[in-house]
């Protein structure tokens, strides 16, 4: 990995803040390409990132669709679109899928037509669909990319993606280049909007600046446990304006009322970890400290979330979207199953202050760091 000083040399930085609710963050490339990125808080709900002509408004709390996929539940597709607009006149308007998320990115057709038929084009209008195309290693070819592209905008049902994140498996086959330099001249036929990644390390994000690829975000895994973004990533974020969508914010619901005070190692003590996010977060868990500083670190949420009069789920998202270069944070959404409209809405009124992030950190310091045991954002995807 390269250092911080090799990491920043060929880049010159201007950065002026204004106001408090507004901070522009400017990147400049020495040579002949540029890059010029910019971030804009607008209020506390919403925020936009920019990348030189190419901007998106999310809501900071992301809709994720990953539990459509299976795993979670069956999911009824009538009740799931009613939630998805139940969500959206809610203020919850972002939503974020995969090609790989089963049925998301047709379920978002679907919820996006009735936007159109149902609710006035000013409505229409705050709705942001995110998609990630996650492709096998073939040859990155314009064909290949721009017939991946087609598929998800059919499915989706727009005709331009609102984001496109891109993901990679292995960064010894350079093709991810490729791909985002086809994914560029898309957005610049007007197919995409912007042009985002998921689960890069660092070292390829400067790498793709390096490249003149105008990149809005990085989706990564971020909680209170996994703190690795604010380790290097969001370092380079800050001087780029490149922004942080999180993921794995409240660890698939362990950080909840739910698992407090409970005993995962007596058989059928406790909750069952029966879907894939719990079993995913159960050996991060593992990783960090194991079952017993992890009930310290719930108790402690518990007395932060019973001070503020909100759950523990909703002081768990507070505390990312604190964190310096986050945009966004993912909380999963089981359509028709269950909601969460309540614990989001309490997200936006909540401020932590300097005793809560004491507390917390106290607790998060006696765990392991997971930068040394997993490696850089994504990594835990490509090791051996």
């Amino acid at each position: 990995m390269v250092s911080s000083l090799q990491l920043y040399s060929q880049f010159t930085f201007k950065i002026n803040c204004t106001t408090k609710t507004r901070s522009n963050c400017c990147l400049k490339k020495l040579g002949s390409n540029g890059i010029r990125c910019e971030q804009i808080v607008e209020n506390q709900r919403a925020i936009k990132v920019k990348n030189g002509k190419d901007s998106l408004e999310i809501c900071r709390v992301v809709n994720g669709l990953w539990q459509t996929s299976g795993g979670w539940g069956k999911i009824d597709r009538d009740k799931a679109v009613d939630a998805m607009l139940s969500y959206a006149d809610n203020g919850f308007t972002t939503f974020d899928m995969a090609d790989i998320y089963g049925p998301a990115e047709d379920l978002y057709g679907i919820f996006i037509n009735r936007v159109r038929r149902e609710r006035p084009p000013e409505f229409l209008e705050q709705i942001k669909g995110l998609t990630k195309w996650v492709p096998p290693p073939v040859k990155m070819t314009s064909s290949v990319v721009r017939q991946s592209i087609d598929v998800s905008r059919k499915r989706m049902d727009v005709a331009s993606l609102d984001m496109l994140q891109f993901h990679w498996w292995d960064y010894s086959n350079p093709g991810y280049l490729d791909a985002l330099k086809h994914l560029t001249d898309l957005k610049e036929e007007g197919k995409i909007k912007t042009v985002a990644l998921t689960n890069f390390d660092t070292e390829r994000l400067q790498i793709i600046l390096e490249n003149g690829i105008p990149v809005v975000s990085n989706q990564v895994q971020h909680s209170i446990v996994d703190m690795r973004p604010q380790q290097k990533m969001a370092e380079l974020c800050q001087h780029t304006g490149v922004k942080l969508i999180t993921y794995g914010t409240v660890m698939g619901g362990l950080l909840s009322e739910k698992f407090l005070d409970t005993n995962l190692s007596i058989p059928f003590a406790g909750p069952p970890l029966n879907t894939p996010s719990l079993q995913k977060y159960k050996r991060m868990v593992d990783a960090w400290g194991g079952w017993g500083l992890f009930q310290a670190l719930l108790k402690t949420l518990n007395q932060v979330a019973t001070k503020h009069m909100v759950s523990i789920p909703t002081v768990a998202v507070r505390y990312i979207l604190d964190q310096p270069s986050v945009a966004g944070s993912m909380v999963g959404v089981r359509l028709g199953l269950s909601e969460h409209i309540q614990d989001c809405k309490a997200v936006f009124s909540l401020t932590l202050d300097e005793d809560d992030f004491n507390n917390i950190e106290e607790v998060t310091k006696k765990g392991k760091d997971l930068l040394r045991v997993i490696g850089d954002c994504g990594d835990e995807y490509r090791r051996a």
